[in-house]
């Protein structure tokens, strides 16, 4: 699994002009989901998104989670992240993960978050055409492989 995470202000998602997910303070997080993907992915990347440090405190110095800091998640599925730019000029999106596997997944990493957070998070829509809109605050973007725990 892999996730770009930014700290955001608010963020949205929209289908079909509809407003589908809205959160203030909080991380937009892209996930992208390959077929090597397992519950362990889940789980490490959960909490590792529930604690990682990145929001400020009184002092204006990142050393809050977004748990500690009563923040939001909204979460959207990215097959593109597993894009392959290695030959040519057209992305390969052969390690993405199919739907048949990916939204299983996707939907326990909702349920992860869920529990690990503490209270519900706001979604995209599954291979939907979604238009993201949001306002990065910091701005704190972040990118993590759960294969690549670096």
């Amino acid at each position: 699994m892999r996730v770009i995470i930014q700290r955001v202000s608010h963020a949205s998602i929209t289908v079909d002009e509809i407003v589908i997910g809205k959160i203030v303070n909080g991380l937009l997080v892209l996930l992208g989901i390959e077929d090597a993907d397992t519950q362990e992915d889940v789980e490490w990347l959960s909490n590792k998104m529930c604690n990682l440090r990145i929001f400020n405190d009184e002092s204006g110095a990142m050393n809050l989670s977004v748990k500690e800091a009563n923040g939001n998640i909204l979460l959207v599925s990215q097959f593109t992240l597993h894009a392959s730019t290695k030959k040519g000029n057209r992305p390969s999106y052969i390690k993405a993960a199919k739907p048949d596997f990916a939204i299983p997944m996707y939907e326990k990493m909702i349920a992860q978050l869920q529990n690990d957070l503490g209270k519900k998070i706001e979604t995209g829509k599954f291979g939907a055409d979604m238009k993201v809109e949001l306002l990065n605050n910091g701005p704190v973007t972040i990118c993590i492989d759960s294969k690549n725990r670096e």
